[in-house]
């Protein structure tokens, strides 16, 4: 990462065009801002950060598809540049950022709290080197509201029963609205969490993201089939079947340590 404070290079991340252009004349009026990269999609950005490897990432959370902690994920807190989240979350929702050294921009955002992050940012530029950064961003995601640990059961609510499933029981998630279906065995039981809480709440060794809407115990993997396009097809012990899309093939060959 280059930390020249004259020659900083940015990526703005949001999915709406007009908030884009926004940040990109506020930022532009900096002097020490040399060039501007654009992603209107988390893959995209993904793309952009491994390929141009940008000093500073203004990234919206809430996108459509691959979302801004999606994005995170992806690349790898070791392997991101200077972070400043972009966020419509209230201040209280995003304090676990701040208190670990990271910045956000609250929308709708001033002038003035734009040049407030440049200089923030700017100055973080200077100290700061990848892997503590990459450290930093680790702390941030495991202290955000209600986390305390890897859940080692998922509590199941259905006809006013509480049925309580071993987490080492699941052999895949499916996001379904704004529930996720939990398939164990033959068995399918909708919980009304979102995908990416239930990825906060599990624990990383096992459970890996392999789509935007899947993530799979990896101990329930026994085959991988090649597809199109680079990406395959899991299927688990229990016969279910699930894509491994090439977005998110990394964190499985991450986790596998070996390519795919």
């Amino acid at each position: 990462m280059n930390t020249s404070p004259a020659s900083i290079r940015a990526l703005i991340v949001d999915d709406e065009a007009p908030a884009r252009l926004r940040l990109k004349d506020l930022i532009v009026k900096d002097i020490e801002v040399s060039e501007v990269y654009e992603a209107d999609n988390g893959e995209e950005a993904v793309r952009l950060i491994q390929e141009e490897k940008p000093d500073l990432v203004l990234l919206d959370i809430q996108m459509p598809g691959l979302d801004g902690l999606g994005v995170l994920e992806v690349v790898g807190p070791e392997m991101m540049p200077l972070t400043v989240f972009v966020t419509a979350f209230d201040q209280h929702a995003v304090r676990a950022f701040e208190a670990n050294a990271l910045d956000y921009i609250l929308k709708p955002f001033s002038d003035d709290r734009m040049q407030a992050m440049l200089s923030r940012a700017q100055q973080r530029l200077r100290q700061m080197q990848i892997q503590a950064f990459g450290q930093s961003l680790i702390r941030a995601m495991a202290a955000l509201p209600g986390i305390e640990g890897y859940q080692d059961r998922v509590a199941i609510k259905s006809d006013g029963v509480t049925r309580f499933l071993k987490a080492t029981q699941i052999d895949w998630i499916e996001a379904a609205g704004a529930y996720v279906t939990l398939h164990v065995g033959s068995k399918e039981f909708l919980h009304r969490h979102s995908l990416a809480s239930m990825l906060l709440k599990l624990d990383p060794r096992r459970f890996v993201r392999v789509h935007r809407s899947a993530v799979v115990n990896i101990e329930s993997i026994v085959q991988l089939e090649p597809l199109s396009h680079g990406e395959f097809e899991a299927t688990t012990k229990h016969g279910g079947r699930l894509r491994v899309s090439r977005t998110y093939r990394s964190l499985l060959e991450r986790r596998l340590g070996e390519t795919l």
